[in-house]
């Protein structure tokens, strides 16, 4: 194939008349050389996304390709026939997606599912199939991957279940493969692991990528090309070292000067009184079994023992299954840990009974990762900031009032109070989380993943509400993350776990300029693109 492997000419997708906007793309016009991982980059609604829906020929019924070209080995995707883009998809040009769970059948084995692309695709007999499906899941370098090819999805991690997606994309060899933010939702250092697959699977195959992300890390890692689109637009686009290091456009330098640095801060004085305390906490976990013979035990936190000074910021960071969010359910306690002491000025929250519990659980609120998921769908944004303060006794008048307060407080349209959750943007939601938390003043403040669903650039304004709020109100924080680069953004302390326990833990300087131990080594040294500074010239 001569030329650019795909051409994107002028590209216009059309959306809904009763859409914010008339198009989801406007005049795009893309290059995708053979050999070359072109990534393209954005936030949510600029266009990104649709742009590779629109290449598969895969959108929404009432969204329409209304201009332009897709060029393909010259062939125009835009005019092929149904069953010409069918025998496309997968051979000529495949797709990895965000999130694997939702792109693979639970009721079939990841084997049988990959196998599947050589029974459509080809006449290789059924040894043959299991022979370069097994192949392709050891090129993918999946853990006992004999094992994977009688596996259910549910039965493999986040990290293999995109190795899977990857060895699915690459069956057939296509020239091109489109991986739609494929790293998002996973830990540093399988993204990191999924990011050196990737890039070594372009090397030796020559296939063409197209890269869509919204994180600059990753570009800074493997992109050779960049291109960045707002609103439906290529807004600027170019070798990557140029986008990255001398941007031209407005937009691309605001983006990339909201991607935290993940260089040591300078050490940030904090207070001699500790507010919380956790000493001995322990919390298992056991699964499967008979009556409780021969089931599954897991440590989830093993003898954690930390200390948050008033007015600081203790980070806890880790990869998934650490038992960092566990840790932060027993401090709220969510979950009731076994063993251990977690003290709040003194008062040991676990010998508290319920009524003493719910008093001095307006002392410690805690903020959810997916607000989405956290705010009741049926219920108006005011009432659910106005619950808790109504639960303890506050009139509703006065709660209504206190929300509408609230939402000035983090940054809201105080008339937004009227609207229901699935009518806010996802850093809205948790501006809306944030207000429900701070509704009954507390003095501590528990965030879990508060930002890693969100742009890069709402996430730099909800750490920075974070931060004013904690210096207005004088809150103490405690703040799970396995993003390391948010870590250093906002953290004073940080304690770093593995498999329940806290390997390491001190100032977030010290930890970060001199880590001790090998873990966390292996954890700064996977952040992508963390030689990247992030902040460019304006």
């Amino acid at each position: 194939m001569s030329g650019p492997v795909l051409s994107i000419r002028g590209l216009g997708v059309r959306l809904p008349r009763n859409a914010d906007r008339s198009h989801a793309l406007r005049d795009v016009s893309l290059d995708i050389q053979p050999n070359e991982i072109l990534c393209v980059v954005g936030e949510s609604g600029s266009g990104k996304s649709m742009t590779a829906s629109a290449v598969m020929r895969l959108l929404p019924a009432n969204v329409a390709i209304d201009a332009g070209q897709v060029l393909f080995g010259g062939e125009d995707l835009v005019q092929a026939s149904e069953a010409r883009m069918r025998a496309l998809r997968g051979a000529g040009i495949a797709m990895v997606f965000q999130e694997p769970m939702t792109a693979l059948n639970p009721l079939r084995t990841v084997g049988d599912q990959i196998a599947e692309m050589f029974r459509i695709h080809t006449r290789m007999d059924a040894a043959a199939i299991s022979a370069r499906t097994l192949g392709l899941l050891e090129e993918v370098r999946i853990p006992d991957p004999r094992l994977a090819l009688r596996a259910y999805p549910h039965e493999l991690s986040g990290g293999q279940r995109q190795r899977a997606m990857i060895a699915m994309a690459l069956a057939l060899d296509p020239k091109l493969l489109i991986a739609d933010e494929p790293t998002t939702a996973l830990d540093v250092t399988t993204q990191a692991q999924i990011l050196a697959l990737i890039k070594d699977l372009q090397r030796r195959k020559g296939t063409a990528v197209l890269f869509i992300t919204h994180d600059f890390g990753v570009v800074a890692e493997i992109a050779d090309r960049v291109a960045v689109m707002q609103h439906g637009l290529v807004v600027e686009q170019g070798p990557a070292s140029e986008v990255l290091h001398a941007p031209q456009h407005d937009y691309t330098r605001a983006l990339i000067a909201a991607v935290p640095a993940i260089g040591a801060p300078a050490p940030r004085p904090v207070s001699d009184t500790n507010i919380l305390q956790m000493r001995g906490v322990e919390k298992t976990y056991r699964t499967g079994g008979f009556l409780g013979r021969h089931a599954r035990v897991t440590h989830a936190v093993r003898g954690v023992t930390l200390d948050l000074p008033k007015g600081a910021t203790l980070g806890i960071v880790g990869e998934s299954g650490s038992g960092k969010s566990t840790l932060a359910r027993c401090i709220v306690r969510l979950v009731e840990p076994e063993r251990g002491v977690i003290t709040l000025d003194g008062t040991d929250l676990l010998k508290l009974r319920r009524r003493e519990m719910r008093q001095a659980a307006r002392r410690v609120q805690m903020v959810f990762q997916d607000p989405f998921a956290s705010l009741n769908p049926r219920r108006r944004a005011g009432e659910l900031v106005a619950q808790g303060p109504m639960v303890h006794g506050v009139p509703r008048a006065e709660a209504m009032r206190r929300a509408k307060e609230l939402f000035a407080l983090v940054g809201l349209d105080p008339a937004a109070t009227d609207r229901f959750p699935h009518e806010f943007s996802g850093g809205q939601r948790q501006r809306i989380g944030l207000a429900r938390a701070l509704a009954l003043e507390p003095e501590v403040l528990v965030a879990d993943e508060p930002v890693s669903a969100l742009d890069v650039s709402v996430q730099a304004q909800v750490l920075r509400l974070l931060q004013d709020l904690r210096v207005r109100l004088g809150l103490s924080l405690v703040f799970i993350t396995h993003d390391l680069r948010v870590a250093a953004q906002v953290c004073d302390l940080v304690a770093v776990m593995k498999d329940g326990e806290v390997v390491e833990h001190g100032p977030v300087a010290e930890v970060f300029r001199a880590p001790r131990h090998a873990y966390t080594r292996a954890l700064l040294d996977s952040v992508p693109g963390r030689h990247f500074a992030g902040a460019a010239p304006a």
